[in-house]
């Protein structure tokens, strides 16, 4: 009986091996990294701003927010908050909108009601409702 088994198991296995009209084809893979343009590499250094932006935004990041984790009530994050107000307007009033944006951060139950829900769950407020733009002003609700 085991002879026979063992008969069979090597029919079976043999039925199904790789033959030689029937080779795996060799797959070309690319191990180069994905460089960028020109265009991208000045825009990320077309200016002092920019580069004090990212830094800024950077030392924010690292000292701050890997620490305190993802506890910011809001979305965008400070960080992109940050990012966003300097963008919309400039670095003065950009670093004055993140301030009241930090400490808006710190008592979120005073204005419970002036913000609108994000979809993931957090309060949506991002940095162009403080420009005073009302062209650009967004408001979302998220239906429970």
């Amino acid at each position: 009986m085991r002879k026979i088994l063992y008969i069979l198991f090597f029919l079976v296995s043999t039925a199904y091996s790789q033959t030689d009209w029937q080779k795996w084809e060799a797959k070309q893979v690319s191990y180069e990294l994905p460089t960028k343009s020109a265009a991208q590499t000045q825009k990320e250094t077309a200016s002092l701003s920019d580069t004090l932006l990212n830094s800024l935004k950077s030392v924010y990041s690292f000292l701050i927010s890997d620490y305190d984790g993802d506890n910011c009530p809001f979305t965008p994050s400070c960080a992109n908050f940050f990012v966003e107000a300097v963008e919309e307007t400039n670095m003065l009033t950009g670093i004055l909108m993140f301030a009241d944006r930090f400490t808006r951060d710190m008592n979120v139950f005073k204005g419970v009601n002036h913000y609108s829900f994000h979809k993931n769950g957090k309060y949506f407020d991002p940095a162009i409702n403080y420009t005073l733009n009302l062209q650009k002003i967004k408001f979302e609700m998220v239906n429970n």
